[in-house]
């Protein structure tokens, strides 16, 4: 634990746009595009998976539009939690905060048990939980050394992932309009799956269902608010990271689902294996599946990376607004809040243990609040900005003041807030991510409950 004479409570700022940038698009492109694009194709055809991703890429655009002037008028760790407190509910922020945490947490755990996995096609024999201690170690590492070598390790992390994608357009969009053979002279497949396709071949249904998992896909595009009380120029480098974020996620996102649903018939497509490694492996690239395992690999990574930094963050921000304890919020010479990230390093190695011994009890509730997390994340984000305008406006700010501003207030946020609020209700309707609500709500619950009983008459003065 962090000694007294080190203790201070700021962060420091050293993270560049670049940083953030890529550290939001780490966050993002992971298994929801590598693998679980092959799942939105055969639930909802070529035509209804460009029509998921691209309300999911809106929805994620209204969310961030929110997110940049909360962060550029307030650029602080634990970005939506501290927000969500301040202007909307204390008891609702400690439920957020904590739950957003967990969640991160766990997804640690979640993302170290994957690799372990993938590291069986090159080492078969080699024990899954050697693996996950040999990342997890360096990734704790990266994250105690300091704020810029986190960024400088996602940057680089992201990059590979983002080089792959960019490959695979090109490769693939050459492919599928004949100007590279398909192995074994098979024709190029041209259009043909989208023309010969049913508009919803398992109707509004299987499109309601792949818009969940899509929405969850972009997920992790918040974190540039969570960086945002390290970020070097706030009102400049986080404006300027949304715009790069979005766009270019959303290019990137509806130019490799255009491809992967043109060069793979949907009734073909599906979970079992990355459809990427399907399309490489059409156009005949040597080793297209170990390729693909390692980019997969390094998305797998880059997420419990940015999840582990998210999540140290986080409870530094509770600590910091008294709904944890003050030594978490303590960070030591080089600005890392050590306590916090001792603790979050440790309940990710304690998710991880489930993963080995209760994957089907204990280790599926746990991911499931963690999906549930992010959701909830921005569903806040949209809420707070809200609360947020009225209470600048009430105290006699100016909109003009504001440096970067939510464009056709309030009517964006009311839209994010109400579009997001209908993905959350979506789950009830999928069974297998139903469970999510089921042990996500009572989580929340059980937070009020412990911030009224607890925490209430600490923080808020009495009128």
């Amino acid at each position: 634990m962090i000694t007294s004479h080190e203790q201070q409570n700021e962060l420091k700022r050293s993270m560049s746009s670049r940083h953030l940038f890529m550290i939001s698009l780490g966050g993002v492109i992971g298994t929801g595009l590598f693998l679980g694009s092959g799942y939105t194709i055969s639930q909802a055809g070529p035509i209804g998976t460009i029509l998921s991703f691209l309300v999911g890429g809106f929805i994620m655009y209204l969310t961030m539009l929110c997110l940049g002037e909360l962060t550029v008028a307030m650029p602080v760790s634990g970005s939506f939690q501290t927000y969500m407190t301040r202007f909307v509910s204390p008891s609702l922020g400690f439920g957020v905060g904590w739950l957003y945490w967990f969640g991160w947490a766990v997804t640690v755990a979640l993302e170290l048990l994957s690799s372990g996995l993938l590291m069986q096609r090159w080492f078969p024999d080699s024990p899954v939980w050697m693996w996950c201690a040999i990342f997890g170690i360096v990734l704790f590492v990266l994250n105690a050394l300091s704020a810029r070598a986190f960024a400088e390790s996602e940057f680089w992390f992201s990059s590979i992932k983002v080089s792959a994608i960019i490959l695979f357009i090109i490769l693939g969009g050459a492919a599928m309009f004949g100007l590279i053979d398909l192995k074994n002279g098979q024709p190029a497949p041209m259009l043909s799956n989208y023309t010969n396709s049913p508009l919803l071949p398992h109707g509004i249904t299987g499109l309601l269902m792949t818009m969940i998992t899509v929405n969850f896909a972009f997920t992790g595009t918040e974190l540039i608010g969570i960086a945002a009380g390290e970020s070097k120029e706030p009102e400049k480098t986080i404006p300027k990271s949304i715009r790069n974020t979005v766009w270019r996620t959303l290019v990137f996102f509806i130019l490799a689902v255009f491809i992967l649903a043109g060069m793979i018939p949907y009734q073909q497509a599906g979970v079992v294996e990355s459809p990427f490694v399907v399309v490489f492996d059409s156009i005949g690239i040597p080793y297209a599946a170990d390729i693909m395992n390692f980019v997969i690999l390094t998305a797998l990574l880059s997420v419990a990376n940015s999840g582990l930094y998210a999540a140290t963050r986080m409870l530094y921000s509770l600590s910091n607004d008294g709904m944890a304890s003050k030594k978490l919020g303590a960070v030591n010479r080089k600005g890392i809040p050590m306590n916090a990230l001792y603790i979050t390093f440790m309940i990710a190695l304690l998710s991880l243990l489930s993963g080995f011994f209760a994957e089907n009890t204990v280790f599926m509730v746990l991911l499931s609040i963690a999906g549930l997390g992010a959701q909830i994340g921005w569903i806040s984000i949209s809420a707070s900005q809200l609360a947020f305008r009225r209470h600048f406006l009430k105290n006699g700010g100016k909109v003009e003041d504001l440096k970067f501003r939510t464009p056709f207030y309030p009517v964006v946020p009311m839209i994010s807030l109400l579009l997001n609020l209908v993905v959350l209700v979506s789950l009830a309707f999928d069974p297998e991510q139903r469970i999510a609500l089921y042990c996500g709500v009572p989580f929340m619950i059980v937070a009020v409950i412990i911030y009224q009983l607890h925490f209430k008459k600490k923080l808020e003065p009495t009128s």
